[in-house]
């Protein structure tokens, strides 16, 4: 493999969800028609590329690797004015990539969000789909709550009844029930 693009971007999120959900990822693998050693080389690819000196930095990264947006919107947060960019996957066609960045392109947060139009029910309590719902989703329950995950790429919301749910990237990994 020589560069990055949409199908390696996969993979390279994938070994991150493998901490968790290492069976998922063998799963998705032939999906995506790749092996682990695909995975591995994509994910040194990145890493190669967020640390070569005069690389493409911030948002201008992730388009480099994923090509122009499917969507891009100017938003805020207070005052501070925002570029919120989302692309498809292969991976989740009912999803998006989003890199939301500040006035000058740093990246604030990366996420996998909910594509328009999709058909994943709603999340609740009793119904909570590992790799199909992402944080928005799981954080509209009536009672959720955020928990600091102290790493970027995780999340953690708590639910009634004793629901703790886990993300990667922001897609659902785990769902741990009291009892």
């Amino acid at each position: 493999m020589r560069g990055l693009a949409r199908r390696e971007f996969c993979l390279v999120l994938l070994r991150r969800m493998s901490d968790l959900r290492p069976d998922l990822v063998a799963d998705a693998l032939p999906r995506v028609e790749a092996t682990r050693a695909q995975a591995h080389a994509a994910h040194t690819r990145w890493q190669a590329l967020q640390h070569a000196p005069g690389g493409p930095r911030g948002g201008a990264a992730f388009t480099a690797v994923l090509g122009p947006p499917e969507e891009e919107t100017a938003s805020a947060w207070g005052d501070l004015p925002l570029l919120v960019r989302r692309w498809p996957l292969p991976l989740w066609p009912q999803l998006r990539w989003e890199v939301v960045a500040g006035p000058d392109g740093q990246v604030l947060r990366t996420q996998l969000v909910r594509a328009p139009g999709s058909t994943v029910p709603p999340a609740t309590v009793d119904d909570l789909r590992v790799w199909e719902h992402v944080v928005d989703d799981v954080g509209a329950v009536e009672g959720a709550t955020v928990v600091d995950a102290e790493v970027p790429t995780r999340d953690e919301l708590h639910l009634p009844r004793g629901v703790r749910t886990r993300f990667v990237w922001g897609l659902l990994q785990d769902v741990q029930r009291a009892g």
